[in-house]
């Protein structure tokens, strides 16, 4: 209660001072409802990537996407001389990374409706317009991460930026050495309260991951044609080492020995043509096609206390996962003051999964049997959107209305074939009362993207449990409302507060099988409500010249009946112990707040963070699996001071947060039977150390 009081305080303080100090700007920037922003505007922050100068917009978050169903909802938030990149695999940000800042004419930050520029959806995008005659040019980037207690990660980029025969392209190569683990100590009780095992591990894991990439535009004749491409390698051997210190008499020490080695290959091609069909109309044809394949192979092998080993489990699997994207867009600008959009889209997903699972207790292999480790899944997707944009007076209007069906066929393990339909509407309008003040309110129809591995059957070894896959997964879809209130002060300033509410159908969580077995299933209707506050604040007027202060700061509940209980609950959350603390998660609360000032004069920059987010927790059939952290405490020091080389030297985690784990066991349905047992596992992270270097030429 106390945060949500003060979240609340806050926002009514700012909307209560801020109209004032948006009429005080004398900021040249805003001009409109849209904001373009110079490369003067960023010699402050020392940027030297497209990728710095698009993350110092002010009041504006890059979403890579990536991660929603098909092309037109997945790709992101950024476009480059009006145009997306066609792909998902190659995110937004690591193609703005790779071009110099040198080559920036400008950013725009894009709110309604401009030219023929499509938001597909996104409150806002940024526009990276690029120099037409830029050199070429040469962008590098050397980097070092060493992990307290865990070891060294090294890694290292270069891209060339270029014209050939008319071609403008990008072509680039990227390489790091992985090394972290998770080292910590699980303390299990019994029913009754009984300590009766510690069990302390260290984890080691490490392996290289390197990617090519190309990105290639021209003209011919009239029709305007971009490529995309990139192609990587990801090969991780993790080792967890268990030993087991039983706490009541009669039984001895014994160990676990669990790796993990993992082999990933991917692969993407993205092609564009665009063209102008007639005075008014333009056609654009996207084809993208991505990969993963993999060979991963997981085993634990346990140990008595003379380190004889007592049994070998041995899971060797294979996969391949593809999409194939084909789509059609059509911009049509014969009504005065409309721009039409028409849009059809064919997507076909393919995961094919062959598992064996084996266990010797000494006398030889035994093939065990996994229902749904072997399968195929393949979904045929089509996709129709029909939307329009205009403007009256001081309002702005992107209306939409699609249409979606799918057909999912399974076959292996499990035979069977379903179809689904949804009707998509979208409505987002924007007011702007006056320069630099804008309210938004969003409504739209979202449906989940499908993850195929939830259809396969996995063990997991550091559980004892294996997660089961489930043929009768269809997508979930959620009914968005968001209102929004956005003012714009000074060079820097802004002050956005939203609040949202979530209608959810058929909510993806984990389904009780059995007593004691779940997997991933749809569990009934839900609702997640909360709002989010978002500021970035001038220092100057308390003494911090060129200081700033970012704050973010998000409250939300959720509610859905238990399928376990028949109570209400809030919406599982995600599991797991590596990752930062992520702004956007299902939990009750998160901030990130910022304070960055940058002394032009000496060419140096210097900032602190600190985050936190609320517990995340995992409602499973017999199981209450709860993951938290502590703060996490950050701070860097960067120049360019010496020969065009920007260095960078960030520290985060300087806490050292505790990361613990509560595992909570039933004899049988969760909360309902008794306490089997109880692990609560206590571990750390360790402090990490960045070093950059990144320079052009």
């Amino acid at each position: 209660m106390y945060f949500k009081s003060t979240l609340v305080s806050l926002a009514w303080l700012c909307l209560l001072n801020l109209p004032v100090l948006a009429q005080e700007s004398d900021s040249d920037s805003q001009t409109s409802e849209n904001v373009a922003y110079q490369p003067d505007f960023f010699q402050r922050y020392q940027v030297n990537t497209a990728l710095e100068m698009v993350n110092r917009v002010p009041g504006f978050s890059l979403d890579d996407g990536g991660d929603m169903r098909g092309f037109g909802t997945s790709v992101g938030n950024v476009l480059i001389n009006d145009k997306r990149p066609s792909t998902k695999g190659d995110a937004p940000s690591a193609i703005l990374a790779r071009i110099s800042a040198d080559q920036v004419e400008k950013i725009e930050l894009i709110r309604v409706k401009v030219r023929d520029i499509d938001l597909q959806g996104h409150i806002e995008v940024v526009n990276v317009v690029l120099n037409a005659d830029s050199p070429a040019i040469y962008r590098w980037e050397l980097h070092w991460r060493e992990t307290v207690g865990t070891g060294s990660s090294p890694g290292g980029s270069i891209s060339l930026s270029d014209n050939w025969n008319d071609i403008e392209f990008n072509v680039g190569v990227d390489a790091r050495w992985a090394k972290f683990g998770d080292p910590g100590t699980v303390s299990t009780f019994n029913g009754n309260g009984e300590l009766t095992e510690i069990r302390t591990n260290v984890d080691d894991g490490s392996g290289p991951n390197a990617n090519t990439y190309l990105n290639a535009s021209t003209w011919l004749g009239a029709t305007f044609v971009q490529f995309n491409s990139r192609a990587g390698i990801e090969n991780r051997d993790i080792f967890f080492y268990f030993d087991n210190f039983p706490q009541l008499p009669g039984e001895e020490l014994n160990s676990e020995i669990i790796t993990t080695l993992r082999r990933n290959t991917r692969l993407e091609l993205g092609l564009d043509a665009e063209r102008e069909l007639t005075t008014n109309l333009t056609g654009k044809a996207i084809v993208l096609y991505s990969l993963l394949d993999g060979d991963p192979q997981q085993s634990q092998e346990d140990l008595d206390s003379s380190g004889n080993r007592t049994r070998l489990q041995l899971e060797d699997e294979k996969f391949t996962d593809y999409e194939l994207i084909t789509r059609l867009e059509t911009d049509w600008s014969g009504f005065a003051g409309h721009a039409v959009q028409a849009d059809v889209e064919r997507a076909f997903n393919v995961l094919d999964n062959e598992q064996i699972l084996t266990d010797d207790t000494g006398a030889g292999p035994v093939v065990i049997d996994v229902t749904g480790g072997n399968t195929r899944v393949e979904e045929e997707r089509w996709n129709l959107q029909l939307q329009d944009s205009w403007s009256l007076g001081n309002f702005d209007f992107d209306t939409g209305i699609g249409w979606e069906h799918s057909t999912i066929t399974q076959t292996g393990d499990a035979n069977q074939e379903r179809s689904f339909s949804f009707i998509k509407p979208r409505a987002i309008i924007t007011y702007s009362a006056r320069q630099g003040v804008q309210t938004r309110m969003r409504f739209e129809r979202e449906v989940a993207q499908l993850d195929f591995t939830d259809f396969v059957s996995a063990s997991v070894f550091e559980d004892d449990d294996v997660i089961l896959g489930n043929p009768d997964l269809h997508p979930d879809s959620t009914w968005v409302t968001e209102l929004s209130h956005e003012i714009r002060f000074a060079d820097i300033g802004v002050f956005k507060l939203t609040g949202f509410h979530h209608w959810i159908d058929d909510v993806l969580d984990l389904l009780p099988i059995t007593a004691t077995r779940e997997a991933p299933g749809n569990i009934g209707a839900g609702r997640r409500w909360g709002a989010i506050a978002e500021t970035t604040w001038p220092l100057d007027s308390i003494g911090i010249d060129h200081g700033q202060l970012t704050v973010n700061l998000r409250w939300q509940d959720s509610t859905v009946v238990d399928p376990v209980t028949g109570e209400n609950r809030n919406l599982s959350g995600e599991g797991g112990f590596r990752g930062d603390v992520i702004f956007r998660n299902e939990n009750r609360y998160a901030f990130d707040i910022d304070f960055r000032q940058d002394i032009e004069q000496a060419q140096i920059s210097w900032g602190l963070g600190l985050a936190e987010r609320g517990r995340r927790v995992v409602y499973e059939a017999n199981e209450l699996d709860i993951h938290n952290e502590g703060f996490d405490l950050s701070a860097f020091i960067e120049t360019s001071r010496w020969f065009g080389v920007k260095l960078s030297l960030e520290a985060t985690n300087l806490l050292d947060y505790t990361v613990t784990r509560e595992r909570t066991i039933y004899v049988g349905q969760r909360s309902l039977t008794p306490l089997r047992r109880r692990e609560s596992r206590i571990g750390d992270s360790g402090q990490r150390i960045f070093f950059r270097a990144t320079g052009s030429f």
